[in-house]
Parts: C-alpha cells; sequence; structure tokens
C-alpha cells in the first residue's frame, strides 16, 4: 500500500521558519512527480512547489517563491522548507505524489488536485500568527 506521511507543521509566529517532511513508502518511482499544496476552509487546493524527476525541474508558486524550498532524495522523502512565513500562509498542507509523471513539475503542480491519479497525505497543519 501506499503511503505519505507529512510531519512538521505547527504553529510559528510571522517571519519564523518551519520545515515540512513527507515520508513516501510502498513504491519504488522511476519517473514521479512530488509536491508541496496547500488548502485554507473555501478555497481550492493550490499546488505551491513541485518536482519532475523526469527533466529535473522544479516549479514555485508566485506567493512562495524565494522564501520556500523544496528538496526530495528519489521520492522517498520531500522536505519544504519554509522561510519568512506570513499570516496568509496558514493552511493545510499537503504532500502528493504522482508516477509515472514524464512531464515537468509545473504541469504536475497545475493538475494534481483536479487529477483522479497519484497519492496524497492526510495533510498537517501550519499556522503562522501576526
Amino acid at each position: 500500500e501506499v503511503q505519505l506521511v507529512e510531519s512538521g507543521g505547527g504553529l510559528v509566529q510571522a517571519g519564523g521558519s518551519l520545515r515540512l517532511s513527507c515520508a513516501a513508502s510502498g513504491f519504488t518511482f522511476d519517473d514521479y512527480a512530488i509536491g508541496w499544496f496547500r488548502q485554507v476552509p473555501g478555497k481550492e487546493r493550490e499546488g505551491i512547489s513541485c518536482f519532475s524527476s523526469s527533466d529535473g525541474s522544479t516549479y514555485y508558486a508566485n506567493s512562495v517563491k524565494g522564501r520556500f524550498t523544496i528538496s526530495t532524495d528519489n521520492a522517498n522523502t520531500v522536505d519544504l522548507q519554509m522561510n519568512d512565513l506570513k499570516p496568509e500562509d496558514t493552511a493545510v498542507y499537503y504532500c502528493a505524489a504522482r508516477s509515472p509523471w514524464t512531464h515537468g513539475s509545473t504541469w504536475y503542480c497545475d493538475i494534481a488536485t483536479t487529477s483522479p491519479n497519484g497519492y496524497w497525505g492526510q495533510g498537517t497543519q501550519v499556522t503562522v500568527s501576526s
């Protein structure tokens, strides 16, 4: 059984940092995409950072570019380092993955939330106080 388990969420003051981790088990990926998504109540889930092993590309949403960094070790784990956090970063953060994936990271971040394929974690809450 494929499982993605997120950890590292919590409460932090504005300007602070958190590091989210996603541990993947139950599969071995060749060509894959993996990424982080977030959702606030009443809004659609959005892709904020994704990686594609097919072309080695990394995508960041404009809202987190320059503040967040994604890193992965062959899909077994994917981390999201979040710096200079803002109250608007408050959300439930989800890890997701899909394999096979032979396209770039931007495409994966765009379609993952509406595609029936792929795997999702249960989410971890991040709260940034002002």
